[in-house]
């Protein structure tokens, strides 16, 4: 799509006068360059093969994943404002939830009565085990209310004055008179803020009632009241509050900025509805005698009428209505014009729990479910789920052309075995559909290489990665995808993010993206992760789009994506750019121990210099007066000769000693785990707060052992091994560094070594045509500008070019109140063949330039 922008200011590029550059060229190919003379500028070259052809690029290629993680469906996404509407809520979503969460007792005119959540025969329907039962004593006369209050989401309901919004409730009563039943809008304290919705609940039969409230004020901590007078039980259910405004207008609808803000992406697909919850938990139904709370994500538990729909314990810590349900979830991509992408799961849980489920009988029914899923997707509505398609609202098919099987499955044998079944049902009856496999839940490491070496060998269709890595991962690995294979498994990016929302986050992002649109041959599928996060309650960082019961904001990821995704272009257009200088010394830094949710015990450390020098020799015997305490976390102290931390809940206990600029060492030290989930980290190469290496012995709860790069605070895996630890067992570490090389030792046994010597190249690009337009692409992820002599390889171009630029300091973060980035654009004037553009420190630029 062309960007939508708006011309604000114009400047003129320089022509270049020289020869022209080389236009037979690789796509993304890198030369060097001479160092600039001016500090503050670095030089460049970047010449454009315009008669090329790279790659064809898909229009799906960038899209967004939807999982429900951080509140993003209910209290999100979701536009319901009642919080626990069903009564619903326990411990098994959260240790600190009961049935009456967000919920309390209201009583005005002297009217008393009693509140009891009920599991009974009286129940609205089987799969809705839990309703309120209201006893009214009958006390306070003709004006008494009695009943409760719904404190909505975060600070409240946020209410708009003038705007329309729908009540609605499930209610019986056993008073032959009936019931009169109130529903009002009011604030905290009790001050109503609409007319109220009066409503007579008649008959012990389950009955839905309705109704509009209008507050008259603007207010973001409202809440909902629900009162009754008289006397008798009445029973409540499913007590509902949506605005009239949902996007596009749909009942049981999203909540409109939400969803306004992902549409404005331009997704080519939505890849729903996770994540960890997809396939953690039991992958049994949700049915007699056990009612499991804690299950896999199963599509058939979402559909239908929402008040017979499933619940679920949250993989994230909190409860799932699944009002948002899968007919949402394919309803919204049609109206986002993007290609829906359900993942169901494989058996396998992943995220930690790692269990593989042998059951030959429920694996059978899973497989069938993903089958009627295709059906309830593109069947007929002559069809059995085709039917419910169309009972639901939409006869017309939804055209479901991909399915995900299994989500970051640790175990890939056991994984792959179960898809294969998968993978043959499908492809039996559905040879249409594109089946997608995974690949774990990092960017490399065993899990990783034998998924691929799996997927490979099956011959796949595409393999679903993920990874969340340091900002200087990002920058060091663009050309990641250059050497995969051209005719095995293509890649689906599903989920990647630098570990932070600032602008230098994004910056590395960007830079990635270039080469991702430069391997579109291999990569066709990409979309960052996760998508949504409620600033008041989320459970990872970064994210897209942050929100709180009001107001929603983009971070600074979320306008690097909007740039690309809006900017794609249809084809890869040959160039080549030079690289920055650099100079690359050894590996510097002082050393450190650590501990994670671990007591251990350290002794004898050494660090010896490569001529045989003593640097650091300490034994503990004269106290730790040596070792600075660099995280500020854990308790330290000397304890039988050893230093020793104690603190068992205590994450990254980090401290320091020795000198940051010590280079060609060799460490040693004696390790012992006293108790606790995992083992050791032994740092070196410290250089200050979140800039280290660390062998990491022991780690994520004792599965496996890393050696881990931290640069400012963002952390990538370098070597990983099996390799676990046993509680009460001393173990010999040692860790020598030469240069940039670094080789370890475990009981004098060498245990692995890595040479960390990739470059962070800060300047990118990548060019594609859209359409008539030609459009470069430039990342300037470093503090100083880039000029850069620009060869577009033809004449025949406009005068002119739009310019789009996204700029800014390094660690700027959006927020609900800043926006300190955001898109500028201009008008550049003077563009022949060849100009000159100096792109600024810390940006993204697109030039788009028409030709003729």
């Amino acid at each position: 799509m062309r960007p939508r922008t708006r011309t604000r200011t114009t400047r003129k590029a320089g022509v270049l006068t020289g020869g022209l550059l080389a236009t037979s060229l690789a796509a993304g190919l890198l030369t060097q360059t001479p160092a600039a003379a001016d500090p503050a500028v670095t030089d460049y070259t970047l010449s454009v093969d315009a008669a090329g052809r790279g790659p064809t690029i898909d229009p799906t290629m960038y899209g967004v994943f939807f999982e429900d993680i951080n509140n993003a469906a209910d209290g999100g996404l979701y536009a319901e404002l009642v919080q626990n509407r069903s009564f619903e809520f326990g411990p098994a979503d959260n240790r600190s939830y009961t049935p009456l969460t967000a919920w309390q007792q209201t009583a005005s005119g002297g009217a008393t009565g009693t509140l009891k959540v009920i599991d009974d025969a009286e129940r609205l329907n089987e799969r809705n085990r839990n309703h309120l039962r209201v006893d009214l004593a009958g006390t306070g006369g003709t004006t008494g209310r009695f009943g409760v209050v719904n404190s909505g989401y975060g600070a409240g309901i946020a209410l708009k004055e003038g705007r329309r919004y729908d009540f609605s409730v499930w209610a019986r009563t056993d008073n032959p008179a009936g019931t009169r039943l109130t529903a009002d809008l009011r604030t905290a304290d009790g001050t109503v803020l609409t007319a109220p919705l009066g409503i007579t609940v008649r008959g012990d039969r389950w009955t839905k009632y309705t109704g509009t409230l209008v507050p008259k004020v603007t207010t973001t901590a409202g809440r909902l009241a629900v009162t009754a007078a008289g006397s008798g039980s009445l029973r409540l259910d499913m007590v509902s509050l949506f605005p009239r405004d949902t996007y596009k207008g749909r009942p049981n609808g999203l909540r409109k900025d939400l969803a306004e803000k992902i549409a404005a992406l331009n997704p080519g697909f939505l890849r729903f509805p996770g994540g960890c919850l997809v396939n953690t938990g039991s992958h049994h139904a949700y049915e007699a005698p056990d009612w499991e709370r804690r299950r896999s994500y199963q599509w058939k538990d979402t559909i239908g009428p929402v008040e017979q729909r499933a619940v679920n314990a949250n993989f994230w810590g909190y409860h799932q209505s699944y009002g948002l349900g899968y007919y949402e979830y394919f309803q919204f991509a049609e109206d986002i014009g993007a290609m829906p992408l359900p993942v169901v799961p494989a058996l396998v849980t992943g995220c930690g729990q790692n269990q593989a489920t042998d059951d030959p009988a429920l694996l059978k029914r899973h497989i069938q479910d993903t089958l009627d899923l295709i059906e309830f997707a593109n069947g007929p509505v002559t069809s059995t789920w085709g039917r419910k398609r169309a009972e639901m609202g939409h006869p017309k098919p939804f055209g479901l052309t991909h399915l995900g099987v299994g989500n970051e499955e640790n175990l890939p044998d056991a994984f792959f075995a179960r898809f294969t079944e998968f993978r043959k049902a499908i492809t039996a009856e559905h040879p249409e559909i594109t089946i997608v496999s995974n690949s774990g839940p990092a960017s490399e490491g065993a899990t990783f290489d034998r998924l691929w070496d799996l997927n490979r060998r099956a011959g796949v269709d595409m393999v679903d990665e993920h990874y969340y890595n340091s900002p200087q991962w990002f920058l060091e690995n663009n050309d990641r995808y250059d050497s995969y294979d051209r005719n095995g498994p293509k890649v689906f990016l599903g989920e990647y993010a630098s570990r932070d929302n600032r602008f230098a986050n994004a910056l590395s992002e960007a830079a990635f993206m270039t080469g991702l649109e430069r391997n579109a041959d291999v990569v066709k599928l990409a979309s960052y992760a996760p998508l949504l996060a409620d600033v008041d309650k989320s459970q990872w960082r970064p994210d897209m789009i942050w929100f709180d019961n009001n107001r929603s904001w983009g971070s600074t990821s979320y306008e690097v994506q909007k740039l690309f995704m809006n900017n794609t272009g249809d084809r890869v257009v040959p160039s080549r750019a030079s690289v920055t200088p650099s100079v690359s010394g050894p590996i510097t830094g002082a050393v450190g121990l650590s501990t994670w949710a671990t007591s251990a015990a350290y002794d004898d450390v050494e660090v010896t210099a490569a001529d045989g020098a003593t640097l650091l020799k300490d034994d503990f015997s004269t106290g730790a007066s040596r070792w600075t305490p660099a995280a500020g976390r854990g308790t330290w102290a000397i304890q039988d000769g050893a230093y020793v931390q104690t603190d068992e809940a205590a994450e990254d206990t980090l401290v320091t000693a020795g000198d940051p600029g010590w280079h060609d060492y060799d460490l040693k030290v004696k390790a012992t785990k006293k108790s606790g989930k995992e083992g050791f980290l032994v740092a070196f190469g410290v250089r200050g707060t979140g800039n280290h290496y660390w062998w990491n012995l022991g780690g994520w709860g004792n599965t496996r052992s890393a050696v881990e790069k931290a640069v400012d605070g963002g952390k990538q895996t370098l070597l990983e091994h099996p390799t676990t630890i046993e509680t009460g067992r001393t173990y010999d570490i040692r860790v020598q560094v030469r240069g940039r090389q670094v080789t370890l030792y475990l009981d004098g046994q060498k245990w692995g070594s890595f040479t960390d010597d990739k470059a962070a190249e800060p300047f990118r690009q990548v060019v594609t045509r859209d359409k008539g337009d030609l459009v470069v692409k430039v990342v300037n992820a470093q503090a100083a500008a880039a000029r850069t002599s620009i060869d577009l390889g033809t004449s025949k171009v406009a005068p002119t070019a739009r310019v789009t630029t996204l700029e800014g300091a390094p660690d700027a973060v959006n927020t609900a109140d800043a926006h300190p980035i955001r898109p500028r654009t201009s008008t550049l004037e003077g563009i022949g063949r060849t100009f000159t553009y100096t792109f600024p420190a810390h940006s993204v630029t697109f030039l788009r330039v028409a030709t003729r």
